[in-house]
Order: structure tokens, then sequence, then C-alpha cells
């Protein structure tokens, strides 16, 4: 059993702590609010992100650690990855200089081609969702992640992602492609960086 720590943050679908594993290691443990446990659609999206995580093993994604679907709290870990969120970073810093926008917009764009090769789309990258590590840039929060041979979960009229960072075609067609990640990935590294 995982020790909580202390709490990181929280999003739309529940809380997020810092913990330790019974051998010691640093996780990130994403638990997911009570109310959505008796939402067959929230939980359906909580285990495509487990099963996206458990899929998805990379040098630039927080790796699944542990999870629990059987029975409440429902809770996903994963690797803990020290580091500022981008938003936090320029939030604390200002804008990036234009030759550290440009290794961050290349780091990002291999870690979604590296995401993309095993058939997941992000649709949800966004400064947010980028941890600045140590050891170059992190994508997390596979919440609305879809494989390629995945349906949508997301109701008629309804688009996933965040306004912004969305590209045309998710939106209007919920059409989920590498080129809506590779759209985000423009929209965060301009409007967040302050690169142009």
């Amino acid at each position: 059993m995982h020790t909580v720590l202390a709490r990181l943050g929280a999003g739309g679908m529940g809380q997020v702590y810092l913990g330790r594993s019974p051998g010691g290691r640093q996780v990130a443990i994403k638990v997911i609010r009570e109310d959505f446990t008796e939402s067959p659609e929230a939980m359906a999206r909580f285990r495509r992100e487990v099963e996206t995580a458990r899929a998805v093993r990379s040098a630039y994604t927080a790796n699944l650690i542990d999870a629990s679907l059987a029975a409440p709290p429902h809770w996903l870990a994963t690797e803990y990855v020290p580091g500022p969120t981008l938003v936090q970073a320029i939030r604390d810093r200002g804008p990036l200089p234009a030759d550290t926008c440009l290794r961050l917009f290349a780091a990002l764009a291999e870690a979604l081609a590296n995401v993309h090769e095993y058939g997941v789309m992000h649709r949800d990258l966004k400064p947010h969702n980028v941890i600045l590590s140590a050891v170059g840039p992190k994508l997390i929060d596979f919440g609305i992640a879809r494989g390629a041979e995945q349906t949508a979960l997301t109701q008629a009229g309804a688009a996933p992602g965040t306004p912004g960072y969305t590209a045309p075609e998710i939106i209007t067609r919920n059409e989920v492609s590498p080129a809506a990640d590779v759209f985000a990935l423009g929209a965060t590294t301009v409007s967040y960086t302050g690169c142009v």
C-alpha cells in the first residue's frame, strides 16, 4: 500500500497526491472523486486512462506504477516527476528564451511522436500537462487520451480538451489524429512560452 505524503493538486476528476511506495519510491497518486464512481461514463474514462498509462511506457511520460479499479476509492499511481509544470515555470520566470523554446518544442514533438508510436493520441496537450523535469519535459494526464482504434466517450455535442489548445477538427467533428496533438503542441508553444 502506498503512503500519502502531501497533496500536489486537483483536476476535474479528482485529487493528486505525492506518495511513497512500500519500497520507498515516490509516486503521484490520482484519486478520482467519489461522485464519479456513480457515473458509468466517468468510470469508463478512468479505466481508459489506466489502460493508456499502462500501454505507453516511455521516457517522455510518467509511467504507471499501480492502480485500483475494483472498489472505491479508485486511484492510479504513476512515477512522481519532480519539477514545475510549464505553466508554473512561465509564471515564475517569465517567457522562455528563444533557444530554450526551440529545444522545448523539439523535445515535446519527439515525446508526441513516441506516444503516437503506441497508437495513442494525448488529446489534452497544454502547458498544465507538461512537467519540466531535470531530464527533459514529461507529458502527464492521459485522462482523455484515446487509442486510434478506440471509440469516443464524449457525449454528442461535447468536445474533449481545453479551449485554445484543441484542434478545430476535434471541436467540430470529434476527429482524433496525431495532427490534433501537433496543433496542441503549436498552441502550447506559441501561447504560453512567448515564442513566435
